[in-house]
């Protein structure tokens, strides 16, 4: 059996007692730690704080554990009972689609626990879920890429009144172009996208586009450590919110649409 167990934003706690029995019962334990973090993961002892809470060794699966050699724990889970956890819910903010494909190909059961994400715990900046349009992410520019196709998705959004949720970029293990062409991998230092870069990078890709899609006096709430005991919540402009020491991640943006009465009394309540 694969268990694929949601780990909830906070901390080691956050899993549910569901998730928690799965996991004892499990001979062998991995984390995915490339697409998302709990708050534990930028401290020294957070995987032991997880190891002690759950009774178990746990292996950590990088990006290229997960998507070069899943092999590994599928066949492993072929013949006795395994855990893979993910930050957030397993098919929230990214889906794992794919790893139980592969599973059901190969003739293993899997069951998938779910948790909390912040595909909906991004509802306590007050603005309702079933107002958002789509989700889209933001990525690090560099100096030769600069990608944009998330400006089309914003302004469907915005054509529609609805909210759009911005997912920062997150780059943990990315091996350096200078080591890929050399044969040998080097990773670049862990690196995690702010609000403020995000809205630089929304405000750049807005020059160039130049539709009016949305501007530095748009209204947004930027978001920093959700489900955690100090996250943190602001609501302003654009440029407002591009002064505001949003403190260490993760982040994320929304982009404001048509908001109602209730909607906008929580803005004010967030508002600088």
């Amino acid at each position: 059996m694969l268990y694929i167990i949601g780990l909830g934003l906070g901390d080691e706690k956050d899993i549910t007692l569901k998730g928690l029995e799965a996991v004892k019962r499990c001979n062998k334990v991995y984390m995915e730690a490339y697409t998302s973090l709990l708050s534990f993961g930028l401290s020294p002892n957070g995987l032991s704080n997880l190891e002690n809470l759950y009774g178990i060794s746990i292996t950590i699966a990088d990006r290229e554990m997960v998507e070069e050699k899943a092999d590994q724990f599928l066949n492993e889970a072929q013949s006795s009972d395994v855990a893979f956890l993910v930050v957030g819910d397993p098919f929230g903010a990214t889906t794992h689609t794919d790893l139980v494909v592969r599973a059901k190909k190969l003739g293993v059961d899997v069951k998938v626990i779910h948790n909390a994400s912040v595909m909906n715990a991004v509802g306590v900046c007050g603005l309702q879920l079933y107002h958002y349009g789509e989700t889209v992410s933001i990525p690090f520019f560099t100096e030769t890429w600069r990608p944009d196709s998330f400006y089309e998705k914003i302004r469907e959004n915005r054509k529609l009144g609805l909210h759009t949720l911005c997912l920062l970029d997150i780059r943990v293990k990315e091996p350096t172009i200078e080591s890929l062409c050399r044969g040998k991998k080097q990773y670049e230092p862990p690196r995690f996208m702010t609000v403020n870069t995000a809205i630089e990078q929304l405000l750049e890709v807005e020059e160039v586009r130049g539709e009016s899609v949305y501007g530095e006096n748009t209204i947004c709430v930027g978001l920093a450590r959700l489900g955690s005991e100090d996250q943190k919540v602001v609501a302003g402009s654009m440029k407002q919110l591009l002064t505001v020491d949003f403190g260490p991640p993760l982040h994320c943006l929304v982009i404001v649409g048509k908001t109602h009465p209730v909607e906008e009394e929580m803005l004010e309540f967030y508002g600088l």
